[in-house]
């Protein structure tokens, strides 16, 4: 089978485990194809994710490399031999391919924890919300693209029927709660929305309000997925230039430092629903 042309960010991550894996060991490339008998480079496809890996293949590679970790290489080992195509796929050629990435993180997460400064967080925006987002860009989008977008976020949605309330953390400015994406009545629908979330099961809404002291990031807007073990852990950012999956340990631990820093600034979940229900009132 030849090298996938576009691996999926699960895959190069998968791919990226098994270097670091292989660094740490102090082998090269080289030393790890022959241990499988093959060459560097088809050890190179498979830590770029261009090829897959079988459990045996995996396993044989981590006692080599002495991970003594068997929570993650169980973990890995369940990427490697995933098998079905989620939901995400029918938009594969529509929407971008990190589009789909960030649906299937969110799908495959054990907990998200979402911080956002000037808009609702993606999967729980409505839909006439998402509707306005996507029309002021610009240039203006196809009505069949918006049509895939609207779409696609809603069921992105999906990913918290179901859960528990502690599996979606959102953190959210109360600059994002009273900027009018749309006009008064997208604005009272969205607010309604996030109030029927924040007082049910699925999901925990905490407002940092404007008046709060110390709160100096409001630069930053993210979402944090935690996977099946801490080391498979990813922050997600949206950029001009697209989206960004981050998973250093570096970069994990200051993002995770920075929600929590958030979070100890924002109203508890009765008082912020209290502040999301003032603001509805006023519009």
């Amino acid at each position: 089978m030849p090298p996938r042309s576009h691996p999926t960010a699960r895959q190069e991550r998968l791919g990226a485990e098994l270097r670091k894996m292989r660094e740490r060991a102090g082998m090269t490339a080289r030393e790890a194809g022959e241990l499988l008998g093959t060459g560097p480079i088809q050890i190179s496809h498979i830590e770029a994710g261009r090829i897959g890996v079988s459990e045996e293949r995996l396993r044989r590679l981590a006692s080599h490399y002495r991970c003594a970790d068997a929570e993650l290489v169980d973990a890995l080992v369940s990427m490697a031999t995933e098998r079905g195509r989620g939901w995400w796929e029918a938009y594969r050629g529509v929407l971008s391919s990190r589009s789909l990435d960030l649906a299937e993180l969110e799908h495959r997460a054990r907990r998200l924890c979402s911080l956002e400064i000037v808009h609702v967080p993606g999967i729980l925006q409505t839909e006439d919300y998402i509707r306005a987002i996507h029309t002021y860009a610009s240039p203006q989008p196809t009505a069949d693209y918006l049509e895939a977008v609207v779409g696609f976020r809603l069921q992105r949605g999906q990913a918290l029927v179901g859960k528990p309330a502690n599996h979606f953390s959102a953190v959210i400015h109360e600059a994002a709660l009273r900027i009018r994406v749309g006009d008064r009545k997208v604005a009272r629908e969205q607010l309604a929305f996030l109030l029927d979330v924040a007082e049910g099961p699925t999901a925990m809404v905490r407002v940092i309000p404007f008046d709060v002291d110390g709160f100096a990031g409001s630069g930053y807007s993210m979402l944090y997925a935690e996977g099946p073990v801490a080391d498979l852990d990813t922050v997600h950012l949206d950029a001009a230039h697209g989206s960004v999956f981050l998973h250093a340990e570096a970069q994990l631990d200051a993002y995770r430092g920075l929600f929590e820093k958030a979070a100890d600034l924002a109203l508890s979940p009765a008082d912020s629903r209290k502040m999301i229900s003032r603001i509805a009132r006023d519009l």
